[in-house]
C-alpha cells in the first residue's frame, strides 16, 4: 500500500497560483499512476489531473487544461500540481490519489487505492 501526504493548500485572491505537493511513502512504485482529484461543497468528486510514473502520460480536466500542471519527482516520489490563474470556482478540496493499476486512461475514482487528506484550496474574488 501506498501512504500519501498532502501539503500547499491555502486560501488566495482569484488570478493567483498555488502549488500542491503529494509525498509517497510505502510501495510507492506499485502505482502505475497518481492522480488529483477534488470536491466543492454539494458537488461530486472531480478529477483534475493524472501522470503515469512511467514515461509522465499526463491528463488534464477540460476545466483546468492551460491553468494546472501535473509533474512528478521521481527521486523524492513526490507528485505535484501547479495552479496557476486560479478562479474561484476552482474552490474545493483537493485530493491526491494513488493507482496500482488502471482500466482506462484517464483511470476513474475506483482505479485508486490510497488517498490523501485532502488539501483545502479557497480562492476568493
Amino acid at each position: 500500500q501506498v501512504q500519501l501526504v498532502e501539503s500547499g493548500g491555502g486560501l488566495v485572491q482569484a488570478g493567483g497560483s498555488l502549488r500542491l505537493s503529494c509525498a509517497s511513502s510505502g510501495r510507492t512504485f506499485s502505482s502505475y499512476a497518481m492522480g488529483w482529484f477534488r470536491q466543492a461543497p454539494g458537488k461530486g468528486r472531480e478529477s483534475v489531473a493524472a501522470i503515469r510514473w512511467s514515461g509522465g502520460s499526463t491528463y488534464y480536466a477540460d476545466s483546468v487544461k492551460g491553468r494546472f500542471t501535473i509533474s512528478r519527482d521521481n527521486a523524492k516520489i513526490t507528485v505535484y500540481l501547479q495552479m496557476n490563474s486560479l478562479k474561484p470556482e476552482d474552490t474545493a478540496v483537493y485530493y491526491c490519489a494513488a493507482a496500482p493499476y488502471v482500466s482506462s486512461w484517464p483511470p476513474p475514482w475506483t482505479d485508486f487505492g490510497s488517498w490523501g487528506q485532502g488539501t483545502q484550496v479557497t480562492v476568493s474574488s
